[in-house]
């Protein structure tokens, strides 16, 4: 069963995904706080991060590229209510972009291909991070 980590700062964002992913047979963690993920990574080795990049503290692309530096292959799926982004160079280390919607049709179909193709033989193709290095200051790698 895949383990999914959700980093969202409005708590019923995060309910809202939990529940439904659970009924969808997945494990699932949360989180509000930026400067946790690291700790979450490590404790609970998600499969997959489904990432807002709105937060409190480091934004959305800082925490994006510490997951990339510490696993590569880890993916992550960026979940934002605004679509001004989609454009952005930042995200190219992102594996997928889904607006934010009631209907999470589009975002389970997005998990369930990330997941199948993190599990076939092939893999992503490693990408090197164009992006500034997350400081350890800002707490994300704190234990």
């Amino acid at each position: 069963m895949p383990n999914i980590l959700i980093v969202d700062d409005q708590q019923c964002i995060r309910e809202l995904l939990a529940e439904e992913l659970i009924r969808e047979g997945y494990r699932v963690e949360s989180t509000g706080d930026a400067e946790s993920v690291g700790e979450h990574l490590r404790a609970s080795r998600p499969d997959l991060v489904l990432l807002d990049l709105y937060l409190d503290g480091p934004d959305g692309f800082e925490v994006l590229a510490e997951i990339k530096r510490q696993d590569s292959h880890l993916p992550v799926l960026i979940l934002t209510a605004y679509d001004s982004f989609m454009d952005d160079p930042r995200l190219s280390e992102a594996d997928g972009y889904v607006i934010k919607s009631i209907h999470l049709d589009e975002l389970k179909q997005k998990i369930a291909d990330l997941l199948s193709r993190k599990s076939a033989p092939q893999g992503k193709v490693e990408a090197k991070s164009h992006l500034p290095q997350f400081s350890a200051a800002h707490g994300f790698g704190k234990a």
